[in-house]
């Protein structure tokens, strides 16, 4: 058994046995614990949990997208990958300018209507549509604000210069990879506010460590959805330390995932019930294009896995 995913495997134990009862903005109810460490060997192999389907390309493309310091969903869409659409159409739905049915609370109220769920359904599809098509539109309502492609690559100082972390992490790596100081923030006290971000910053600060020729990182996550979000977190976090590895030459060590309010959704548990009766198979390998020398330049074709063998996916709610 893959001491990876068991590693994993082992918080959904923990908050189920130990956690408390708590209520959430979403207004859909937790069970937590604050906070819990996990440590992943990358070289034992690359932590895509096998006990569900993962969807690879959409945490590639994900990733690329903050890399790049992009913060407008147009970029993923053109990916297929919806997972930060909630919050976009959130935006419009408020707006003076939508004019369709009413779609107040439509992340609980989803769950249960049916009727209203082809309602959402069909106005997601049209400002899918208007994302793509409209530039004013996109710019208006498909911008997320200051979420972690600005705060990774367009940080503002206090004197309106901005610092590109992600860069300057990469290149202290290479001259200096004894620092102490290799640490990217997403977390700005200024900007985790509604009005310039649609989500504050969940995986707030990540550090990386030199030692040995292997590239080791360390995150930490103030909440973390542990069904729907940590796995993709896992896999984004290693999947870019292994990416910094190459360009710096290195091999790849650890990935330590701290969380601060690890929770499980009260409408997630019989999932989880599923998934832990399920047996751990094999992890992938991950695969990267050899011929790109820079974090920089990669495209969502450059990275893949082989091996991958997951049980199917298990469908559950997202709370926004």
């Amino acid at each position: 058994m893959s001491a990876n995913e068991t590693a994993y495997l082992n918080l959904l134990k923990h908050v189920k046995q130990h956690g408390a009862v708590k209520q959430d903005r979403t207004g859909t109810g937790t069970i937590s614990v604050f906070g819990y460490q996990m440590r992943f060997d990358l070289e034992e192999g690359f932590p895509l949990l096998t006990t569900k389907r993962v969807p690879f390309r959409l945490i590639a493309s994900e990733l690329l997208w903050f890399i790049k310091g992009d913060t407008n969903i147009r970029y993923l869409l053109r990916h297929n990958n919806n997972i930060w659409n909630e919050w976009a159409f959130k935006k419009w739905v408020e707006s003076a300018e939508y004019k369709g049915p009413d779609m107040t609370n439509f992340g609980l109220r989803s769950q249960t209507d049916p009727e209203f769920n082809a309602e959402y359904l069909e106005q997601e599809q049209i400002f899918k549509k208007l994302v793509l098509e409209d530039d004013r539109f996109a710019s208006e309502y498909g911008d997320l604000g200051n979420v972690y492609g600005k705060q990774w690559r367009r940080w503002t100082t206090s004197r309106g210069d901005t610092i590109d972390q992600l860069k300057n992490v990469i290149d202290e790596i290479k001259r200096n990879p004894d620092s102490r100081r290799l640490i990217v923030t997403a977390w700005s006290p200024e900007d985790a506010t509604p009005q310039r971000s649609a989500l504050p910053p969940c995986h707030t600060l990540f550090q990386f460590y030199v030692a040995n020729g292997k590239l080791s990182c360390q995150l930490y996550q103030r909440s973390g959805d542990i069904f729907l979000g940590i796995p993709f977190n896992i896999a984004s976090y290693s999947l870019l330390t292994h990416m910094i590895a190459q360009e710096c030459g290195l091999g790849v060590g650890d990935f330590v995932h701290t969380i601060g309010d690890a929770h499980i959704y009260s409408n997630h548990l019989e999932q989880i019930d599923t998934q832990l009766a399920r047996d751990v198979r094999p992890l992938p390998t991950l695969k990267l294009n050899p011929a790109i020398q820079s974090i920089f330049d990669y495209d969502v074709e450059d990275l893949s896995v082989e091996g991958y063998d997951p049980h199917p996916a298990i469908k559950a709610p997202v709370a926004v």
